[in-house]
């Protein structure tokens, strides 16, 4: 089935993975001179760096009768995405410099620390091979590489063929990411998109797989899928318009002239975002048009996408649904009359009459569903654990669910591509068992496991205990919080010096209905095996608990998500998990902005925060229509431009205009200058405004990736260095990084 249009969430939700999918001279005051950052990288470690001093410059703005003064607005470069204003680029680069300059001394720990990570990494690991049409595919990293190898060989047995060498592709690039790959159906050729500087707006190529050679024809400024329709003789696709929005899918016609490819459909409203797919047995176009919380979908002929597209039913404001089709029978996933989600079916010659299959459940939260030929799957979670299950077309109320072997996990679907099936792929894992494949034998009901991460270096999980518990925040209600540690971490802190129930790092994202999932990471034992208790809070705003626990935590909800961390942190103190001081915590994109909020309200709590990407700028970028996602945010945040209640609400918790004169924990902020989800000025404009007036001498550093975007750097280990700066940070802080 298609999946919900996002925006900020997915891209967020990867950078969750790492630790939910945005003038005048600038020159520094004199005590703080402006140096670029390769000079920083020259100065000797002991050699001391003030930190950039933005200058203030008069600007204000008024909304329903209130004014604003923002002196930083200035580093918001009005020609973006062109980023050239030479005062900005001179501060982040001062940034930058001192950045580097003051992590010059604790360069030996992030240097052992991304030694240690990268030798829990299988260098040369390939993924499981999975049989599609006539052939086999898998993708594999080479010994040292930092990109993937894509591949395939005949079914009925052969040579393998070299689809993609993303090294290849990256050569001499300071950024490289892999975005839609696409076979036709007769797997002769391969249309895949690749951005090269973090901008997210992809360029497109397609492959000819039986000669080698990329056609001519090229599509620029694409985001999302590549889809084969009309006998593999075309593509549809989604141009981005200068404000990186999504509102056509257009039919390309391979070898002719892209100024004759048709527009299939066009969406009026600039807060939506378009999305194409196949249905499950290929012979349906599925359009979607939808924000965050509204969609409609038309289907068209996959053989004759130029054909007028059949309507499912039109939208309605607060009612989602996605669709699916099979033998000429349309099945859909909406929250149309249960909050948690129903799936019904209709006759697609009335495709607006909605048939029950499986009603919604307060209970049972439906995440989505599959078709395959003779049984079809539903996921969801139960007391926030996946659950996945099996149904049969002529008895759909009875299911077969997927038992799993821990009592707490995270589990799904995995690659399945074909529609006929008989095993199932499957991924899992726990925050103790490290990331498994397995195939579920339908007759059979048994399940294999194909592969199971390799940790290189060794990796024994009767070393670790992983607990799942509940804190009550102050309204009353039970946050659950997921736990990793040591069995013998009281051993481990002592012989470290640390009397107490020592350190504990907590994890949030907290927007978009995105659930954190419980899940493993090598990276994580860096601190973990320190001495470090690893927490997931499952705070208001993910749906880790249903639909509710989402709604709970957007709009004039928004703060529950913030008190909730803030809670779960006070109540893990209480717990005897941690203490006063020696939390730590981490967030990107909106779970930047999470740090930002739980900073100004509970400053005391932290010892260390890593606010990556944040999302700290509220007010102004929802004021902002011109910026690429706002209007597409605005059922997420509210629209401030016409809800005089929703700005006096933004205001009283964006993080950058709730700074004010007190103390900070230490702090580190990332930013890519490229990002189009949260923009680079907003970072730098929060940090600016920090450096203005906290009233303590804790360390602020901020570091923008001059040529990359939202996810940080590209390349696996490029990326793990980020990881092993972000932890040598946390350790420098917490006294616990080794002393001279």
């Amino acid at each position: 089935m298609t999946r919900p249009i996002s925006h900020f969430a997915l891209a967020a939700a990867l950078v969750a993975t790492t630790f939910a999918p945005t003038a005048a001279s600038a020159a520094p005051v004199e005590d703080s001179p402006r140096v670029t950052t390769s000079a920083a990288a020259a100065l000797p470690a002991s050699t001391e760096i003030k930190p950039p001093v933005a200058e203030k410059r008069s600007h204000t703005y008024t909304h329903h009768g209130i004014t604003i003064e923002d002196p930083y607005d200035w580093l918001y470069d009005k020609s973006y995405p062109t980023v050239d204003d030479p005062d900005v680029i001179a501060h982040v680069t001062a940034e930058n410099a001192y950045f580097e300059a003051k992590m010059a001394a604790q360069a030996p720990l992030t240097e052992a620390l991304f030694t240690e990570m990268r030798a829990r990494i299988k260098e040369d690991d390939s993924t499981v091979p999975q049989k599609h049409g006539d052939y086999i595919y898998w993708s594999e990293f080479e010994e040292g590489a930092q990109y993937r190898k894509h591949w395939r060989k005949p079914a009925a047995g052969g040579d393998p063929q070299l689809l993609i060498d993303e090294n290849v592709l990256a050569e001499g690039l300071e950024y490289f990411r892999l975005g839609a790959a696409s076979i036709s159906q007769n797997g002769r050729f391969l249309a895949f998109s690749t951005d090269t500087n973090g901008s997210e707006r992809y360029t497109a190529r397609i492959k000819d797989l039986e000669t080698g050679e990329l056609l001519a024809d090229e599509l620029t400024n694409l985001r999302g899928d590549l889809v084969w329709v009309a006998n593999d003789t075309a593509l549809v696709y989604s141009p981005s318009t200068e404000e990186w929005r999504t509102l056509e899918a257009k039919l390309h016609v391979i070898g002719t002239p892209l100024d004759t490819d048709v527009t299939l459909y066009q969406e009026a409203d600039q807060s939506f975002g378009v999305g194409t797919g196949l249905s499950a047995q290929d012979d349906w176009l599925i359009i979607e048009t939808g924000d965050n919380e509204t969609s409609e979908v038309r289907l068209v002929p996959a053989a004759n996408p130029t054909a007028t597209p059949l309507l499912v039913k039109a939208r309605k404001k607060g009612v989602e649904y996605h669709v699916d089709v099979r033998d000429g029978q349309l099945w859909v996933w909406t929250n149309d009359d249960h909050i948690n989600f129903r799936l019904a079916k209709a006759p697609l010659a009335n495709p607006g009459a909605w048939d029950t299959v499986i009603a919604g459940s307060d209970e049972f939260y439906l995440t989505g569903f599959d078709l395959f030929k003779d049984f079809f799957v539903i996921e969801g979670r139960l007391n926030g654990l996946d659950q996945v299950q099996l149904r049969a077309y002529n008895d759909p109320g009875r299911s077969t669910p997927i038992l799993f072997p821990e009592a707490s996990y995270t589990a799904g679907l995995s690659n399945n591509p074909e529609y006929d099936m008989s095993k199932l792929r499957l991924s899992y894992q726990s925050m103790i068992t490290p990331s498994t494949v397995f195939d579920y034998d339908v007759t059979t009901g048994t399940l294999e496991q194909l592969k199971q991460q390799e940790i290189p270096s060794g990796y024994d999980a009767s070393l670790y205990v992983t607990e799942r518990v509940s804190v009550e925040a102050r309204d009353g209600t039970m946050v659950p919080v997921s736990i990793v540690m040591r069995k013998d971490r009281a051993e481990i802190l002592a012989k470290a010096g640390i009397e107490g129930p020592g350190p504990l790092h907590l994890y949030a994202y907290g927007a978009y209905g995105y659930a954190v999932p419980p899940g493993f990471s090598t990276s994580r034992l860096s601190l973990v095996d320190r001495g470090f208790a690893y927490a997931i809070a499952h705070i208001r705003g993910g749906d880790d608990l249903g639909r509710r626990w989402y709604l709970q935590g957007k709009l004039f909800e928004r703060t529950n998500t913030f008190n909730d961390f803030v809670d779960a942190g006070r109540g893990l103190i209480a717990q005897g998990f941690t203490a006063e001081g020696m939390v730590t915590a981490s967030g990107g994109s909106a779970g930047g902005e999470l740090m930002g909020a739980i900073i100004n309200q509970d400053p005391a709590q932290y010892g260390a925060i890593v606010a990556h990407v944040p999302f700290v700028d509220v007010l102004n970028t929802m004021l902002n229509e011109k910026l690429p996602l706002t209007p597409g945010e605005w059922q997420e945040w509210g629209n401030p431009i016409t809800d005089k209640a929703a700005f006096a609400y933004m205001l009283s918790y964006s993080p950058y205009d709730q700074v004010v004169a007190k103390d900070y924990p230490p702090m580190l902020v990332t930013a890519g200058l490229n990002d189009p989800r949260v923009t680079y000025w907003e970072p730098a404009k929060w940090v600016a405004k920090l450096r203005e007036v906290k009233t303590d001498d804790n360390l602020l550093l901020m570091k923008t990736n001059m040529g990359a975007g939202h996810g940080g750097q590209s390349g696996r280990w490029n990326s793990l260095k980020e990881t092993a700066e972000e932890f040598a940070f946390i350790l420098w802080q917490m006294g616990m990084a080794p002393q001279d």
